[in-house]
């Protein structure tokens, strides 16, 4: 069993790292760090002694002091540092640098120099180090007008806002969920490599992004069409924006109902993709789900009976209740990283259409039971 500590762990890598970590109890255990642990150095000290590995993920990215960011990443580095020498810790630390480490800002110069502090203490200990030089990271959750354009682009589209570009250049990115498997690899390899370039995994274009977006706004938000995904990137990007979007004011959508003498007809779902489409039946006071996915795209339509459907984000107390009715057929659909069920609230047998965009794969099902 790893022990791991993460500092930032409620930042947008360090928040997915610990989610993440805790996908696998079996291999390892969380220990959790609160920011005001670097006000405190006792309780820094108890936190580094707890661990086995230590993510040091805290930083400032922005500020309109330049300097204040340089004083605040290196003074950082330096408290942990002093815990670490304390507790004459022997644990491997991973530290966040940037690709902007080269560039003459005081950010780029806050992180290499918090690198070789790290590196330096881990010279002079028995600890492992491993610097971590890392490219644009995007991904669900990220702060708008802080961590990712990508995130204000997401954040902008979904509040009927519309973005603006200032450079257009390429941008090497690597999805946050990717980060994160090469931070666990090189945790559970125990090799502390002093210096570890992540690669990127896409180049894109500004303005190639933001007219992916834009198509995702118009074709999903709008109009409630999955869009043609042709790659990873593509999915991860388009998991990127729903995220963004406020569920609670745009879920339950209503179909539209075309009804003649012969009955009923609702279309459920239009789609650029494939997929698995299923349906259920659930007796009344009875609750189906109560698990989460990290990157399937699935919707819950409700054609027959009364349901609730409910929605919790991992790590958030926060619960989203929705009603449906099949009186009036409508959907819902899950977000990435949110827990979710549905339970038949009414006297009637519930009938549900279900669709997700990957066949069901037992050995890799993308599915995590956590109640909501």
């Amino acid at each position: 069993m790893i022990r791991i500590g993460i500092t930032g762990q409620d930042g947008f890598v360090g928040q997915h790292l610990y989610n993440t970590v805790g996908l696998f109890p079996e291999e390892f255990e969380r220990i959790d760090f609160k920011r005001g642990f670097f006000e405190d150095q006792e309780a820094l000290n108890d936190f580094v002694a707890k661990c086995d590995v230590i993510v040091h993920l805290a930083a400032m990215n922005r500020h309109p002091d330049p300097q204040v960011i340089y004083d605040v990443n290196v003074g950082l580095v330096k408290k942990l540092v002093e815990a670490l020498e304390s507790t004459n810790s022997e644990a491997h630390v991973l530290f966040s640098s940037s690709s902007q480490e080269e560039r003459d800002n005081l950010y780029g110069k806050s992180k290499k120099e918090g690198r070789e502090l790290l590196a330096g203490w881990a010279e002079k200990s028995k600890g492992r180090f491993t610097g971590l030089v890392i490219p644009n990271v995007f991904g669900p959750f990220g702060v708008p007008f802080y961590n990712s354009f990508i995130s204000t682009f997401c954040h902008q589209l979904t509040h009927n806002e519309q973005p603006s570009i200032e450079v257009d250049g390429e941008v090497k990115l690597i999805y946050v969920g990717d980060l994160v498997q090469v931070i666990l690899s090189e945790i559970k390899s125990f090799s502390g490599q002093s210096l570890l370039t992540v690669a990127h995994t896409d180049v894109m274009k500004v303005s190639e992004i933001l007219t992916l977006l834009e198509s995702y706004k118009v074709n999903y938000l709008d109009a409630g069409i999955i869009p043609e995904l042709n790659n990873k990137f593509e999915l991860n990007l388009f998991n990127t924006f729903r995220c963004f979007m406020n569920h609670e004011k745009h879920y339950p959508v209503k179909f539209i109902k075309h009804t003649d003498p012969r009955g009923a007809f609702v279309e459920v779902i239009r789609l650029n993709i494939g997929g698995q489409v299923s349906f259920s039946t659930t007796v009344p006071g009875i609750t189906r789900g109560n698990h989460y996915h990290t990157r399937k795209i699935e919707r819950f339509a409700v054609i027959k009976g009364k349901a609730l459907i409910q929605l919790r984000r991992i790590g958030s107390d926060e619960v989203l209740n929705f009603y449906l009715d099949g009186e009036e057929p409508s959907y819902v659909d899950m977000p990435i990283w949110y827990t979710h069920n549905i339970k038949n609230i009414g006297e009637e047998e519930l009938y549900t259409n279900f669709w997700i965009n990957e066949f069901f794969d037992p050995k890799d099902p993308d599915t995590y039971f956590e109640n909501v």
